[in-house]
């Protein structure tokens, strides 16, 4: 009882979940005790409880029930990976925006708990974009081989590795291609980028494993989607390396309105080359030139 009555000395969030626990008590008068208690600890605990590395399956029963629509208790409920499936999905959809957005970059917890992709299907705080891409990690049905025979014979590696590697993927769920993408080798990794699922060309972009040059041979391939090309372009990381920034400006395939945002910071040399690549946009290349003109020294006026 002085768990109910708060002179037990604990902190708030073990308080709040001890309480949970004493309201499923079988005693009826400990039970009642707990529920009225309940009613006044702070959402702040609850919330802290769950972040716990082992909360009570009691406290999720009464914040998934009690206090779900609250943001914070949403967040804590979707980000436990012990959250029983029955809260996920009424959870998903009072989910601050800032906490969608931070799941949909954790491809790795996504491509491994369908669960919680069915849940955040029905968020109001993912785009129609982000939303596609979940449907995709749904979907169970393998491409192909001809989907990926010519990326597969694309890359640089013994024919019989290649027949492998046709096969396996033939054989794949967008999610498995996904842990593929974010686990795998270079050479599945070059394949992988032109993958027809975008969440797959994602996950390539987000593998630790990922190296430089790796990025800088992306960056000059116009067979990748002009979309897997936004995203390198907009990684602040990705554009530290200069080689391919000005690949991105080298590659007909890269967004003109990306190309035309980088072109101040190309350098004198490069800014030469490009006016005279007839390879690139004519808007750009006009670009270029006018760019040209208002570094020169010599220019007049």
């Amino acid at each position: 009882m002085a768990v109910c009555s708060g002179s037990a000395g604990l902190a708030p969030a073990e308080r709040a979940e001890l309480l949970t626990v004493l309201s499923e008590d079988a005693d009826n008068a400990v039970r009642e005790r707990a529920e009225n208690a309940l009613l006044g600890q702070p959402t702040d605990a609850f919330a802290a409880a769950l972040a716990g590395d082992a909360p009570a399956m009691q406290l999720f029963r009464h914040c998934g029930r009690n206090l779900v629509d609250n943001p914070a208790i949403a967040t804590a409920l979707i980000k436990s990976p012990r959250c029983p499936v029955q809260f996920l999905t009424s959870a998903a959809r009072a989910l601050p925006t800032s906490t969608a957005q931070e799941l949909m970059q954790d491809l790795d917890r996504l491509s491994s708990n369908r669960a919680l992709v069915a849940a955040l299907v029905g968020s109001p705080s993912i785009t129609a974009e982000q939303r596609q891409q979940l449907e995709e990690l749904l979907a169970d049905k393998p491409e192909s081989e001809s989907t990926f025979a010519q990326a597969v014979a694309d890359i640089d590696a013994p024919s019989e590795q290649r027949a492998t590697l046709l096969q396996r993927l033939a054989g794949m769920r967008v999610v498995e291609r996904v842990q593929l993408a974010l686990k795998g080798n270079r050479e599945e990794r070059m394949v992988l980028i032109r993958d027809p699922c975008k969440v797959v060309q994602r996950a390539v972009l987000q593998s630790s494993r990922l190296t430089d040059r790796e990025v800088e041979t992306f960056s000059s391939m116009a067979s990748l989607t002009d979309e897997v090309l936004r995203i390198i372009a907009k990684s602040r990381n990705f554009r530290r390396n200069y080689t391919v920034v000005i690949n991105l400006m080298n590659n007909p395939k890269t967004p003109l309105d990306v190309t035309l945002h980088m072109l101040p910071n190309i350098t004198a040399p490069d800014l030469k080359k490009l006016a005279s690549n007839r390879n690139i946009s004519d808007t750009l290349r006009t670009a270029a030139m006018r760019l040209q003109v208002q570094r020169s020294p010599n220019r007049s006026g």
